[in-house]
Formats: structure tokens, sequence, C-alpha cells
């Protein structure tokens, strides 16, 4: 198995749309912390689950649901009907949490666990919540929408969602955040988690190291995870796909810091403006 397969995680078939969709069920190579999971649920459907020694973000990617738990209960969370038609409500629980989610439509949910020590009270982030940055300049502009931020009150899990129009790049220049340096930079392992606004689009991300050890071009296509456990990570958007990622994050700091390739830094000097299509969700 080549590396490229190894950090491309394909979604997982299914015969009837709903299921588990997406499974990171341990820490792969690279990282300690970070496990993942896609969940459709359909009206009326239950889902139990513990965090045990993790804390978790659930992120509604569609649909509403209501939440049980041991540390509190939430009658009607989200409210777009998928990624692409608005902005994310989420649920934070701690460690230790038993809970269970009930689809009050048809649903589809990320579940986000991140192996956590200390505890933090639960959270409901509604889109007020989400803080909104239009991000880079000219066909590297991109919107990005706060979930999780590092100021959020919890241990490790950091959550955004990126939205790049198509023909954009994203994460450019590309950067990297794998050396507890703060606060320049610090040492986060990250998923991203792919939707494509049509079903035959794709995204193209580039994972690789300034020695060459690491270098990487992958085609990711709708409901394909890429694992970042080090490297820059530039993404580019195919042309006339509207391309959404999930980035989860969690390291040696509660912080985003990251450094750029220095080959690159002189692009930011170019823009002079930004992408009149953004945002592309509100």
């Amino acid at each position: 198995m080549n590396s490229a397969r190894k950090l491309l995680i394909p979604a997982k078939e299914t015969t009837n749309w709903f299921g588990t969709i997406m499974e990171v069920a341990s820490q792969p190579p690279g990282f300690d912390y970070l496990t993942f999971e896609v969940r459709r649920l359909k009206t009326g459907e239950s889902h139990d689950g513990a965090t045990h020694s993790n804390e978790l973000g659930i992120v509604a990617l569609g649909g509403r649901f209501g939440a049980q738990s041991s540390a509190g209960n939430w009658e009607n969370v989200g409210g777009r009907p998928n990624v692409f038609s608005g902005m994310p409500w989420a649920l934070y629980l701690p460690v230790n949490t038993r809970f269970t989610v009930t689809a009050l439509t048809d649903c589809e949910l990320a579940f986000c666990y991140c192996r956590a020590e200390d505890v933090h009270p639960p959270a409901l982030i509604a889109p007020e919540n989400v803080r909104v940055e239009i991000r880079g300049g000219a066909n590297a502009t991109r919107q990005i929408n706060h979930i999780l931020t590092p100021e959020f009150p919890a241990h490790r899990l950091l959550l955004v969602e990126v939205y790049t129009p198509g023909g954009n790049w994203s994460s450019y220049p590309p950067h990297k955040h794998d050396v507890h340096n703060p606060p320049e930079e610090v040492d986060l392992e990250e998923i991203y988690y792919y939707r494509v606004d049509r079903p035959e689009g794709y995204a193209i991300q580039r994972v690789y190291s300034r020695d060459g050890k690491l270098d990487e071009t992958i085609t990711v296509r709708d409901g394909e995870l890429v694992l970042i456990p080090e490297g820059y990570h530039p993404v580019v958007a195919a042309h006339g796909y509207n391309i959404y990622y999930l980035n989860v994050l969690a390291g040696s700091a509660r912080s985003m810091a990251a450094s750029d390739d220095p080959d690159y830094t002189w692009v930011r000097k170019s823009w002079t403006e930004q992408d009149s299509r953004l945002p592309l969700v509100k």
C-alpha cells in the first residue's frame, strides 16, 4: 500500500444511504489524539455512545437531531439540509459522558473524538456563535467557519469548516503545524473530511515536507477523508465544483499557529482583492 493510500480514507459503502459512511476508529500512524466517524440516521433513529477518555464535537452536516446525555439534554440541534445550504450547529460533550442522539429528520452527523484529560462543560454551538472569516485573496480566497476555536473551553479539540469555490486554492500558501515552537507554530494532527457540491467533482491535495521524504498528491472525492499527520498540505478545488471540508485538529497546544512554506510566502503580497463569490454560505 503506497503512502497516498494510507493518507486517503475512502467513504464506506452503504446499501440504503443510511449508516456509518466514514470511520477512523483508532489513531492512525502519526496520530495521538483524534478519531472520527460520520453517521447518517433516518428520522426517529437513535445512536447511543459514550465519550470515555475523549472529548467530543458532534457537527450537524445536515438535518436536525436531539441529544440526551449524562451532561445535559438538547432538544433541537441543526437546521441546514446539507453543508452547502447553511451555517453549522455543533454540540460539545466532555470526557466520561454517555449520550444518545435521535434524528428529528434524516440527518448526517460528524462525531469528532479527541483524547482528553481535562473536563470542560458541555456546550451547544449555534450558527450565531460561529465566526466567519474570508481568508486569502484572488483565487486563494476561501471561507472559514470557526466552530471550536482556541478560545473555546475544551482540552485539545479544535473544529473549523472551510469552503473553497471551484478553481480556488485553500490552505495556501502551503502551511504546516508539526513542530511545537510557539507562538510561531504548534504541533497539530489534522483531519480533512471532504464534501463536494456535485458527485463527479473532486479536490486535489498535496501533502509534503521540504526534505522530500513526504510528497504525495491525492485526488479526493465527495465523502472521502485525508489524514495530515505532518507536512504542508495545500488544496485546490476542481474548476466548477465548490469544495467543503471539516477540519478536526488536536495537538501540543490550544492554538492554530502554523508556518508557511517559505518558498511560497511571497504570494500573500500579490493579493489585491478577494473572490466575490464568497461567502458561499451564510
